[in-house]
C-alpha cells in the first residue's frame, strides 16, 4: 500500500519544523543563569558569523550588473521597503482589540526584513517567469535590506518599543554591517571556497539561526513573555498576516501589469516582492529586540511558511500559462543581464 505523502504543491518547510522544535526545546529546557549567558555570547558570534558568510555570497557585481533592468528592481524594492511597511503601519489600528502591542511590533518588523533569493529563484522558475530578474531583485533587496532594516526599525518601531539607543547602534555596527562589510570584502579571496562548499555552510547558517532562536526563545520564557500570548491572538494573528500576504500578491501581480510589465517580468516582481527573509531577519530581531525577539520573530517565522504554502500553489498554477509571444527574458520589458545565481544566507 502506498504511503500517504504530503501534497507536493503545499510544502511545509522543514527548516520550520527544526525551529518549531527549538522553541519547544526553550520552553521546556530554557537557558538560565550561567547558561543563559553563555547561550547569548554563543549567539551573538553566530549572528556575526551568520552576517560574514551573507557577505561572502552575495555578489555586489551581479547585482550591479543588472541595472540594465532597473524598472523592476526599484518596483521590487519600493514593494518591499515601502508598500510592505505602509500596510503594516496601517494595521496599528489592530491594536489592542485585535493584536496586541508586543504582537504588533512583531508584525510591523516582518514587514521591514528584506526579500527572499533562493525561493524567489525557485517558484519564479517553476512558473517560467524571468530567473536573472528575480536573482538580481534579491541580492538588491538583501543588500539594501542590511542597512534599510535596521534603519526603517529605528524609525517606526520608535514608539512600540523597538527605539535605538546608543548601545542598540553600536551592536548593529559590530554584529551586522562590520561582519557583512568583511564578508563582501573578501568576497574576492573566499568567495570561491564558499561556493564550493555551500552544504556544509549552509549547515552552518541553520544551526546558527537555531541557536539565536533557542536563546531568543529561552529569555522569553525567563522573563514570561509568552504568557502574552493566547490560542486566540495566535489566530488572529494568522488571519492578519493572511490579508497582507494577499494584498501583496495582488499589488505586485496587478500593479506589475499596470507599470507595463511582460508576464515574465511580473511573476519575477510576485515572487521577489511579496516575500520576506526569515534567514534575514530572525539574526536582526536578535540585535534589535533583545529580550523582547521571541515574540518579534513570531510573525516572521508564521509569515514565512505562510508564504511559502501559497506561492508554491500559485507558481504551480502559472507554470501552465500559455506563452506569450515573445520568449521570456528577450523582450523589452524581459530584457536582464543573465549572471550566475549568489548563494543566499
Amino acid at each position: 500500500m502506498k504511503r500517504p505523502s504530503w501534497p507536493s504543491w503545499m510544502p511545509v518547510d522543514p527548516f520550520i519544523a527544526v525551529l518549531i522544535a527549538t522553541v519547544g526545546l526553550a520552553a521546556l529546557l530554557p537557558a538560565r543563569d550561567t547558561a543563559a549567558d553563555v547561550a547569548s555570547g554563543a549567539s551573538t558570534t553566530a549572528v556575526a558569523l551568520l552576517f560574514f558568510l551573507y557577505g561572502a555570497r552575495l555578489s555586489t557585481r551581479e547585482a550591479l550588473d543588472g541595472l540594465r533592468h532597473w524598472r523592476l528592481h526599484l518596483t521590487v524594492l519600493l514593494c518591499t521597503f515601502l508598500v510592505f511597511p505602509l500596510l503594516g503601519l496601517a494595521a496599528k489600528g489592530l491594536v489592542p482589540h485585535v493584536l496586541t502591542p508586543a504582537l504588533y511590533s512583531g508584525f510591523l518588523f516582518l514587514t521591514l526584513v528584506p526579500s527572499t533569493i533562493q525561493s524567489s529563484i525557485a517558484f519564479t522558475s517553476l512558473a517560467r517567469g524571468n530567473v536573472p530578474a528575480a536573482i538580481c531583485a534579491g541580492t538588491f533587496s538583501s543588500l539594501a535590506g542590511v542597512v534599510l532594516t535596521p534603519l526603517l526599525v529605528a524609525w517606526l518601531l520608535a514608539d512600540t518599543g523597538g527605539g535605538f539607543s546608543a548601545d542598540a547602534f553600536l551592536k548593529i555596527v559590530l554584529q551586522l554591517l562590520v561582519p557583512f562589510l568583511a564578508g563582501q570584502v573578501l568576497r574576492r579571496w573566499i568567495g570561491g571556497f564558499v561556493a564550493r562548499h555551500k552544504k556544509v555552510l549552509s549547515l552552518v547558517d541553520r544551526c546558527s539561526i537555531l541557536l539565536v532562536v533557542y536563546t531568543a526563545f529561552s529569555q522569553g520564557m525567563v522573563r514570561g513573555i509568552w504568557s502574552q500570548v493566547t490560542p486566540a491572538r495566535l489566530a488572529a494573528l494568522l488571519g492578519v498576516e493572511a490579508v497582507l500576504l494577499a494584498l501583496m500578491l495582488s499589488l505586485t501581480w496587478y500593479g506589475a501589469k499596470r507599470l507595463g510589465f511582460g508576464r515574465a517580468d511580473r511573476v519575477a516582481i510576485q515572487f521577489a516582492g511579496s516575500k520576506k527573509s526569515l534567514a534575514a531577519g530572525l539574526p536582526m530581531a536578535s540585535v534589535l529586540f533583545g529580550p523582547q525577539a521571541s515574540l518579534a520573530v513570531l510573525p516572521l517565522m508564521l509569515f514565512h511558511q505562510m508564504q511559502l504554502m501559497v506561492c508554491a500553489v500559485i507558481a504551480k498554477r502559472r507554470s501552465h500559462d500559455p506563452e506569450e509571444f515573445t520568449p521570456v527574458g528577450t523582450g523589452a520589458a524581459s530584457r536582464t543581464a543573465a549572471g550566475t545565481a549568489p548563494r543566499s544566507g
